[in-house]
């Protein structure tokens, strides 16, 4: 039985899997037998759809005197050459109508026996939804007015041994289509683009950083010591050096060490490895680009991260003001501008000064306070009852020190560290700080936030390498990150972070 649009005959997944299987492969053999290879070859000279689609204005009408005596005016169009995957496939006596798409759009293909010749409309017999082709024909439109390739010559790419979702449905299943990307990006609507735009702002990105001087590099992914962060490693194994290695959590420390070097304006875009949990904002595995500039402050950061971000917009080709669920955001610069402190107050009606005012409050919302620093306390009623109200694009200045330890301490006042985080819909985009360059002020900071630990283990996460590199100076500097999921998914109306990675970590499937 022939596979044909789900719109004229009984859903594929109600019918029995192998016999479906069976079906195609038995397709396969007949195309064999026809001397045709079924999994094709090279194939010159195509072009995307969408380029196709846009020669739509060399379509002319024929004269009836030019055509011949008898004859209604007529359509001639130039000869084009597509490949792409069957989407839909409509039977009619001696024609079929197959529409097929590539990662640019989607077009009509009429193939005739009297045009294609029999052996092409034999080859035509064994397609199948889901089969690549390609096709040569002129570009015209049929008598309902729908652009259209009128095939001449047909070429088989690739056969398709699982049937594909059915049509009307695709892929529902949220978890089903994060598992198969591949089937998510060809038949859910709009899959295809979103990745594509993610890589425009990817690519915007790197433009505006080499725009601005800056030079992108590439940082160890292997760390000795598990630094940059507050945050679980993943730990591995090095056998032939017998030690334990960790995938990086940051890419900080190795860039600053470059900032010593000289390179005074550098950024690295690539991935980091957190051993922790997984939500709709976290996956084990993402994607970050860290900046620093030497001779530059939070300040510089603030207006870099606003260019970075108006410009990715602008490469996809969109208004700065973005729909975000049944809202928008307006990412027009300048993004308020707002301190710690100030919203602390502001969401909480606490006294930011006032550690007992704080602690009372978080006793009285259940926030455990017993054995913790005043500022760790701070800070968890921060996260817990200001950030989610944080709408923004708000950049939100001057954190508490003790909880920025690599951070440089404002000028008269050592209590507040040079720190801003972005938020935007209650999620924190971008972190970016006045970069501490004094070596034993870093030190000792460092060996504060390794108390309580077992000596081995402090030993082991303290960068001595790190601190021997400031003390041979490293220029005053501001330094910058942002989560690149994160900002895909705010630019694309997604509202988990695995919608916007190709492939999201899961559990592995069971049989």
């Amino acid at each position: 039985m022939d596979e044909t649009s789900p719109s004229t005959s009984k859903p594929e997944t109600q019918r029995p899997k192998s016999h479906l299987e069976a079906a195609r492969r038995e397709k396969l053999r007949r195309i064999a037998d026809l001397g045709v290879d079924p999994w094709g070859g090279r194939f010159d000279g195509h072009r995307p759809i969408a380029e196709i689609r846009a020669r739509e204005n060399e379509i002319r009408v024929i004269p009836a005197g030019e055509c011949e005596v008898g004859k209604p005016p007529e359509l001639q169009g130039p000869r084009v050459r597509a490949a792409g995957r069957i989407m839909l496939l409509r039977r009619a006596g001696k024609i079929m109508f197959i529409d097929i798409r590539d990662w640019t759009g989607k077009i009509q293909v009429l193939v005739g026996k009297a045009q294609v010749g029999d052996k092409n409309w034999e080859l035509a017999q064994c397609f199948d939804l889901g089969d690549i082709i390609g096709v040569d024909g002129e570009l015209k439109r049929t008598k309902t007015g729908e652009l259209t390739i009128f095939a001449d010559d047909l070429h088989f790419l690739t056969k398709c041994i699982e049937t594909p979702p059915e049509k009307w449905h695709g892929l529902s299943d949220p978890e089903l289509r994060n598992r198969m990307r591949y089937l998510d990006l060809t038949y859910t609507e709009g899959v295809m683009e979103r990745f594509l735009r993610r890589t425009r702002i990817v690519q915007s990105i790197r433009k505006t950083l080499d725009e601005e001087g800056f030079v992108e590099v590439e940082g160890p992914t292997l760390h000795v010591v598990a630094g940059g962060a507050a945050a679980r490693p993943f730990i591995t194994h090095h056998n032939a050096l017998d030690i334990d290695l960790y995938l990086r959590i940051a890419l900080e420390l190795h860039l600053k060490r470059l900032l010593v070097g000289g390179m005074e304006r550098v950024y690295e875009l690539g991935r980091v490895y957190r051993n922790e949990g997984i939500s709709p904002r976290h996956n084990p595995e993402f994607t970050m680009l860290e900046a620093y500039q030497a001779y530059g402050d939070y300040h510089t950061m603030m207006e870099l991260t606003e260019k970075l971000i108006v410009r990715a917009i602008e490469a996809t080709g969109q208004s700065l003001r973005l729909p975000w669920g049944e809202g928008v955001i307006d990412f027009t610069p300048p993004f308020q501008r707002k301190t710690y402190d100030e919203l602390l107050a502001e969401h909480t009606g606490v006294n930011p000064s006032d550690p007992s005012s704080i602690s009372q409050f978080a006793q009285s919302h259940g926030i455990e306070v017993r054995g913790k620093h005043p500022d760790v306390i701070k800070n968890e009623v921060f996260e817990e009852f200001v950030q989610p109200k944080l709408i923004g694009p708000i950049f939100v200045l001057d954190y508490p020190a003790s909880i920025c330890p690599l951070t440089k301490r404002k000028r008269g006042n050592p209590a507040i560290a040079e720190r801003f985080e972005l938020f935007v819909q209650g999620m924190e985009l971008a972190n970016a700080y006045t970069e501490l360059n004094d070596p034993d002020l870093q030190e000792e900071l460092f060996s504060r936030q390794l108390e309580g630990l077992p000596e081995e283990e402090s030993m082991a996460r303290m960068d001595r390498d790190f601190i021997r590199a400031l003390r041979y100076g490293m220029p005053p500097a501001g330094g910058l990150g942002i989560g690149i999921d994160r900002l895909v998914m705010l630019l694309t109306n997604c509202q988990s972070i695995r919608e916007v990675i190709l492939f999201p970590l899961y559990r592995p499937e069971t049989e």
